[in-house]
């Protein structure tokens, strides 16, 4: 393929890492990032623009990166001619609007878990009082990003829920204004996704296990990912029963992009959690590494419709999030003290498997950027999970960055996890 002009447009800073693996292929990339605080990730990486609709028609490709109204800008242009990677007024809906993706996981024929949405914490608080049980306490809208405000109940008369809104009565008023509460199950939580080029699945599909909690053994607040274990695979019994369903109406908004739903499977069902309508992060850099084709050419064929299949790289793949202070937390004082501008030393020049996040590079001097804390993310393949996780860690001894921290344990809850879903038959393939 002759090389393209890319134009990334991003709320946060998200995408870096794709355009700077673009760029390294041959082609052009423009990459605008609105939020004023992150605007120097990536820099010196990627050529940056701060007026991306200005280049439009510079654009042979424009890739949203994101939900929360971004998916009306990629609708939009795509009606006019252009090749976009995006979703849509509707996809960004299923993402940020809970009780709607549930229920179009519902008219598509999904089961699903028992919820009920909540303006005001009183009320969910008597909801809990008259049906006691086990809850999820759920953000909807931008707050669902606040992964500390999310919830899950351990007791089984909901006592520890009806304390935590309790909190949130006096401290998140501000913060959320609307949220779920959603019936808990239990089970083996696990995340199916595709690709999608307008008109159809592209082959094969995800399978994927997010580690959200900040320490290892599931330990600590929940953060936005701390790393994932994943495998290709072609269409299998989740998929066809959740994702699969959804084709017909991702083929009627033309979306073009990624697309996931995280499960909680057992015995009984599939009960899906949550749409995740864009690139997961950092789930699209450690997906990169098992996409045998160039990222240029890969985005290209997929805004164009015409990437049916790809190969994708055989065994597994383990991705970890290196992270520095303040993360998960929003603490500009702490990330201005401990991390901002801090040095990151590769000790032996190897940059297999190492992707960016909020890194800029000065005079070839890699340094943290942004404000969250999240620097790097690290991968590791092989044909076992455990050669793909001793290949990660290996990567991740050769990486200093003052403070950082990360977990040592992505990729364990596999060796349980797999013999139920074996056992179950979710992982069967069609």
């Amino acid at each position: 393929m002759e090389n393209k002009k890319f134009l990334f447009v991003s709320l946060d800073g998200l995408i870096g890492d794709i355009a700077w693996q673009v760029v390294k292929e041959g082609n052009e990339a423009r990459y605008y990032i609105k939020n004023e605080d992150n605007q120097d990730i990536a820099d010196g990486f990627v050529q940056k623009t701060y007026d991306w609709q200005k280049d439009v028609d510079w654009a042979d490709v424009i890739v949203f990166d994101d939900v929360l109204g971004l998916g009306t800008f990629a609708e939009e242009l795509r009606k006019k001619g252009k090749l976009v990677v995006g979703g849509s007024s509707y996809t960004d809906k299923l993402e940020d609007d809970r009780s709607f993706g549930q229920e179009e996981l519902k008219k598509a024929g999904i089961n699903i878990l028992p919820y009920k949405e909540f303006t005001s914490f009183n009320d969910a608080i008597e909801y809990v009082q008259a049906k006691p049980n086990k809850y999820v306490i759920k953000p909807s809208g931008q707050a669902q990003n606040l992964k500390r405000m999310l919830f899950v109940g351990e007791e089984e008369d909901g006592k520890d829920v009806i304390q935590v809104l309790e909190a949130y009565n006096k401290v998140a008023l501000n913060d959320i204004k609307v949220f779920q509460l959603q019936k808990k199950v239990t089970g083996v939580e696990i995340a199916v996704g595709a690709f999608f080029n307008g008109n159809e699945f592209v082959q094969p599909i995800n399978i994927n296990f997010e580690h959200k909690k900040l320490f290892p053994g599931q330990i600590g607040p929940s953060t936005g990912e701390m790393g994932t274990s994943m495998y290709w695979s072609s269409p299998n019994k989740i998929f066809n029963l959740t994702l699969g369903k959804l084709e017909a109406k991702l083929k009627e908004e033309h979306y073009v992009g990624y697309i996931d739903i995280n499960c909680i499977v057992n015995s009984n069902g599939i009960y899906p959690l949550e749409f995740t309508a864009r690139f997961g992060y950092p789930t699209i850099f450690i997906q990169q590494e098992g996409i045998k084709m160039p990222m240029g050419n890969f985005l290209y064929e997929l805004a164009a419709g015409t990437l049916t299949s790809f190969k994708a790289r055989k065994g597994f793949q383990v991705g970890v999030r290196i992270v520095v202070p303040p993360y998960p937390y929003d603490d500009p004082d702490t990330f201005e003290r401990y991390s901002n501008n801090a040095a990151i030393l590769i000790k032996k020049h190897n940059l297999e498997g190492v992707h960016i996040e909020d890194v800029k590079n000065i005079q070839e001097q890699w340094v943290v950027a942004g404000t969250s804390g999240v620097a790097l993310v690290v991968v590791g393949t092989g044909n076992t999970m455990k050669q793909a996780q001793s290949q990660v860690y290996n990567r991740i001894k050769n990486i200093i960055i003052p403070n950082m921290y990360y977990r040592t344990d992505i990729g364990d809850r596999w060796f349980e996890d797999c013999d139920k879903l074996h056992t179950w038959g979710y992982l069967r393939e069609a």
